[in-house]
């Protein structure tokens, strides 16, 4: 499907990047992978693209923060490959603190990066896509954009920047054929969180899958986008469904918590209020019905029943046939304790060790 097209990548040598790389090259398209300082890891990647499956693949040196270093490169990367079919923004970086003692230059490095990066190949490839009268931009954000993070100021600013960049993008070049839109991946297995992926691990058992997920399937959400000319303007989670997180701060962690414990011991024991779910689930009908006579939100649902596997009758007959049991069944599993990771985090920025954990040295 993507054969002869050309796909820019930003961040594409590392981690999900790479996954999107490989991904996209599988399915034909030429890859250009802008990278920071993983050289050896990029130029790697690209000869194993066009040994695997035949595409033109080559890696630039980018500072994506950089507005005239991003120009220049967009304008290679046009001269090399004769277009720019794709672009996904993929580059990021993260320095977490709490708000109180976070520095200035963190927070202004991850918005130069995260968000202005993305704004920077955008401006640049847009020209590129209004001349060839089409073109996807994917930006991968994140769940933190969405529901925030303690501790990632300046990264949830950033992907929520970025999603409202999406949306705007999205209705402004609409008319000229080009889609944008984004994917926001929950706890991927990457390098950062290697350590982790065979542990018994409370965060691992608050994902409805009950696992990380991988690279890869964060990167078939970017090809399917890529694909999309009918989508624009949406965020798809990859997630493993979604989590439910408490936040707050208290100077009696311990007295919240047995709270909070038991206020959600006491919704598992009387279950749902019976006159609220009827409400909710008469409006999600109605919702759903009045989406697929709007344009724009039946484009949204389309792409979630396509990528569920089910029908439009298929999700009306199963919304239909939803009981008041099955929400309490439902929430016996979701707000069960062995499924909940709780962190105190001290007022230094530090979390507490674990009784079976020991300081790294």
């Amino acid at each position: 499907m993507l054969k002869g097209k050309t796909a820019l990548i930003t961040g594409g040598a590392r981690g999900i990047g790479a996954a999107i790389t490989a991904t996209l090259a599988a399915q034909g398209a030429n890859v250009a992978v802008i990278y920071a300082g993983s050289q050896e890891k990029a130029e790697a990647l690209c000869a194993q693209c066009a040994q695997d499956h035949g595409v033109q693949a080559q890696a630039y040196q980018c500072d994506v923060a950089d507005f005239a270093a991003a120009k220049a490169v967009v304008a290679q990367v046009k001269k090399d490959f004769g277009a720019v079919d794709i672009l996904v923004n993929n580059a990021g970086i993260t320095q977490d603190g709490l708000l109180a003692m976070m520095k200035e230059e963190s927070f202004d490095r991850v918005l130069d990066v995260d968000l202005k990066g993305a704004f920077n190949f955008i401006r640049h490839c847009t020209p590129l896509f209004l001349r060839q009268k089409g073109g996807a931009i994917v930006n991968i954000t994140s769940v933190s954009g969405m529901i925030g993070n303690p501790g990632q100021a300046n990264y949830a600013a950033a992907k929520a920047g970025l999603i409202g960049l999406t949306k705007a993008v999205a209705k402004e070049l609409a008319p000229k054929g080009i889609t944008c839109n984004a994917v926001a991946p929950g706890f991927i297995a990457t390098d950062m969180t290697r350590d982790l992926a065979g542990q018994d691990n409370a965060l691992l058992a608050a994902i409805p899958l009950g696992r990380m997920g991988q690279p890869q399937e964060v990167a078939q959400a970017v090809a399917f986008l890529a694909t999309a000319p009918y989508i624009t303007g949406e965020v798809l989670r990859v997630e493993g469904c979604c989590c439910i997180l408490f936040t707050g701060e208290s100077d009696a962690p311990d007295t919240v918590r047995q709270l909070l414990l038991d206020e959600i011991e006491r919704v598992r024991r009387e279950g749902v209020d019976r006159e609220i779910f009827t409400l909710c689930k008469n409006e999600k009908y109605g919702q759903l019905i009045e989406n697929l006579e709007n344009v724009e939100d039946s484009a949204s649902q389309m792409a979630d029943f396509a990528l569920s596997g089910q029908t439009v009758a298929q999700q009306i007959t199963m919304l239909a046939g939803l009981t008041a049991e099955d929400a309490d069944a439902a929430l016996q599993h979701i707000l069960s304790t062995d499924r909940m990771a709780v962190m105190d985090i001290l007022p230094d920025g530090t979390a507490p060790l674990a009784e079976n954990e020991e300081e790294a040295e």
